[in-house]
């Protein structure tokens, strides 16, 4: 790098090797600047380069950060790190003859010794002339293994984007590795660079190994639970042929536990005589224990104080033992709910992947429109199917005595088969941005002592639309429906009520169900549907508009002559760290006859 800025070039004919090569300069004494300007402009290239570049340049933001002081030292050390980095991303992009000028203070940042650096810098100008982006000529890579898929732009007459390189090479690796090839590797590459015509030709060569099989497992860091529970959890293929796909579901299954705060799978450097590969697992171990607490008020259903108690290993095989309390108040009728109950998972209990689980409770209810005491216990299988897809069946006896619109002191005596389906293609489950949610619930139910018989269904399937990346639409449609049972001889708890915030905001929790008299009683069917607009104002504050729409009927199928009604607000979410988005939204009727004006509601992370 001389005085007249840096013009670098990949000689025509000269094979070189990719590399990233980042300066690193020491800081000098403090001598603070006050806030400089810095600008980077490009000279030819399209504008997205030229963001690009500006985005990547470390004295850009510097100048951006106008809440913390800069040394001249810190200045001149970011400007002529960015030589460096610059090149770097114009190789990324594909040009590979580019002139760079940083004028610091009008003198080029390369002819200014680090420890000679002025006592104050004012300006920054950044100069590039990107000059002609380069082609693939040739552009080959083997051998390949069995079904690889090559990048798209790695062929002749594509842009010569280095990272396109990388890509193609790491796709390669990584298809060997799937075929049983764990020490596939680069084996060496000659990349060729010609100047007149913006060429670039890439000869990459690649040592695939032998195929290997997976060999011993060994579990080091844990302290508290068993050895032979981990073995067990993981369900390590010993034996089969290597694939790094098991790998990951190992350490997969280990974290869902919920006992590990981490899980690292390490590939011996070399295998063994017979082709064998050993495998090392390293866990660390989370706290045996976590309490945690909630709150949630709306104008509605009220203040609900909620709170928790976990044993992440209450056995020593990483048994998860949960405890649920809830209480709340509802402002309308002063009534007060509160449940208490317990669920304990025992993982890998009937192989890999099946969880058997152990639940149970009592809860009492005052609802707007019954009251009911409720017992409950039972037992059940948990199945992953994949990372995406859960599954839980179960079953067990379920006792109620309910005040409801057909009189006081009903009791139900059932048998209980709770099922439910899970799948979930959401980007991040809290805060969806694309992606959709679907879960089906099936809960068949036995009457005993003349108790009806017959099953409730309840459908959830929730989508995610990002339109740019400050606004995306969510909806989401509900769809219920009891059969086999008459509504009288239905538990409260299995029917369907519209209204309130996880059903219709706008209108009164649990507003709208079926007349009984001069009271009403849940509905045997329901439709639900939602839809929200969310635009993020800057990190931490989104703007919400959303329109919700309930439908309620005595039959176990919707009709359109069935009661509705609607709702529609505005709310704000606001990112908390730790926590989530604390949730406010305020609603307002818009159809139906059971409105009461205005409905406020706060919580946390979104409605849905």
């Amino acid at each position: 790098m001389g005085s007249g800025g840096v013009t670098t070039r990949l000689s025509n004919g000269r094979r070189f090797r990719l590399a990233l090569a980042i300066a690193l300069v020491p800081a000098l004494a403090p001598s603070f600047a006050p806030a400089f300007e810095a600008k980077l402009t490009t000279d030819g290239g399209p504008e997205r380069l030229e963001k690009r570049l500006s985005s990547g340049s470390l004295s850009v933001t510097l100048a951006d950060d106008d809440k913390t002081e800069h040394t001249s030292s810190e200045i001149l050390a970011a400007a002529r790190s960015d030589y460096a980095t610059l090149i770097s991303l114009l190789y990324d992009a594909g040009y590979f003859g580019p002139e760079i000028h940083i004028l610091v203070d009008g003198r080029e940042a390369a002819s200014i010794p680090p420890l000679e650096a002025p006592k104050a810098i004012s300006r920054v100008d950044i100069r590039v002339t990107p000059g002609r982006l380069f082609t693939f000529g040739k552009a080959d890579i083997g051998p390949l293994a069995p079904d690889t898929e090559l990048p798209e732009g790695f062929r002749t007459g594509q842009p010569a984007q280095t990272t396109v390189v990388r890509n193609a090479a790491i796709t390669s690796i990584n298809a060997w590795r799937s075929d049983g090839h764990a020490k596939a590797d680069l084996k060496g590459q000659n990349i060729v660079a010609d100047h007149p015509n913006a060429v670039l030709d890439v000869e990459v060569d690649l040592l695939p190994g032998p195929r290997l099989d997976f060999g011993a497992l060994t579990v080091t860091g844990n302290q508290n639970v068993r050895t032979d529970a981990i073995l067990r959890i993981a369900g390590y293929p010993e034996g089969e042929q290597f694939d790094p796909a098991e790998l990951d579901l190992v350490a997969s299954r280990l974290r869902r536990t919920g006992a590990f705060s981490s899980v690292t799978v390490r590939e011996a450097d070399t295998p063994t005589a017979d082709d064998t590969l050993p495998i090392g697992i390293v866990v660390g171990e989370q706290p045996k224990r976590r309490l945690s607490a909630g709150i949630e008020l709306s104008s509605d259903d009220g203040v609900k104080l909620s709170g928790s108690w976990i044993h992440r290993n209450l056995f020593g095989g990483a048994e998860r033992l949960k405890i649920d309390a809830e209480t709340g108040t509802d402002y309308s009728s002063g009534g007060f709910d509160g449940k208490l109950r317990f669920r304990l998972d025992r993982p890998a209990f009937f192989g890999t992947d099946n969880d058997l689980f152990y639940f149970g409770g009592i809860e009492y209810l005052d609802e707007p429109h019954y009251t009911a005491v409720n017992l409950d216990l039972g037992a059940g299988i948990r199945r992953v199917f994949s990372e995406d897809l859960i599954g839980e069946t179960s079953f067990g006896p379920f006792y109620s005595t309910v005040d409801d619109a057909y009189g006081d002191g009903r009791e139900f005596h059932q048998i209980r088969f709770p099922s439910r389906l899970e799948l979930d293609k959401r980007d991040d489950p809290v805060n969806a941005t694309k992606g959709y949610y679907l879960r089906t619930d099936l809960t068949p139910f036995v009457g005993l002592d003349g108790t009806d018989s017959g099953a409730r269904a309840l459908v959830d399937g929730r989508s995610y639309f990002a339109v740019s990346d400050k606004i995306v639409l969510a909806g989401r449609a509900q769809l219920g429906s009891v059969v086999g049972s008459t509504l009288e001889g239905t538990n409260p708890d299995l029917l369907f009520f519209s209204g309130g915030a996880d059903t219709v905001r706008g209108q009164p929790y649990e507003s709208l169900g079926i007349p009984v008299g001069d009271d009403i009683a849940g509905a045997r069917s329901f439709l639900g549907l939602s839809a929200e607009v969310r635009t993020r104002v800057t990190t931490a504050i989104t703007v919400v508009g959303f329109y919700d729409f309930g439908m309620v009927g005595p039959n176990s199928f919707i009709d359109q002559d069935n009661e509705s009604q609607s709702g529609a607000g505005l709310g704000v979410r606001y990112g908390l760290a730790g926590i989530g988005a604390l949730r406010v939204d305020v609603a307002y009727p818009v159809s139906g006859d059971t409105g009461e004006g205005l409905q406020f509601y706060i919580g946390i992370g979104q409605a849905f």
